[in-house]
């Protein structure tokens, strides 16, 4: 199952809304989302910085991932960041793969 680095950046109405419900209930919100939709969230934490929440989860498939991105953006409670992560097997994979390729100007 794909695995996704997310970094949310809270607006003023979504922290608003974590001064009113606090970090645990946020957290649950999103373990509870991401199981509703097949997947699992591995890791959750609040930061210091430009990012407020950093997680780490596995949903299905890329339309799943770009599903909840789209429903956070538009509830304009935060800005959200999306970042495929790739297992080292993968990589592994990858460099064993031939690739025709010429690099500009050359």
């Amino acid at each position: 199952m794909p695995k996704y680095l997310i970094t949310v950046s809270y607006s003023q109405q979504g922290v608003q809304g974590l001064l009113k419900e606090g970090g645990t209930a946020r957290k649950q919100v999103v373990e509870k989302l991401t199981e509703d939709l097949g997947g699992n969230l591995e890791s959750f934490y609040y930061a210091f910085g430009e990012d407020d929440v950093y997680f780490i989860c596995e949903v299905p498939d890329e339309a799943t991932m770009t599903a909840i991105a789209l429903t956070v953006a538009a509830s304009g409670s935060a800005n959200i960041s999306t970042t495929v992560l790739i297992d080292p097997e993968t990589i592994d994979e990858a460099t064993k793969k031939t690739i025709n390729y010429r690099p500009p100007g050359q």
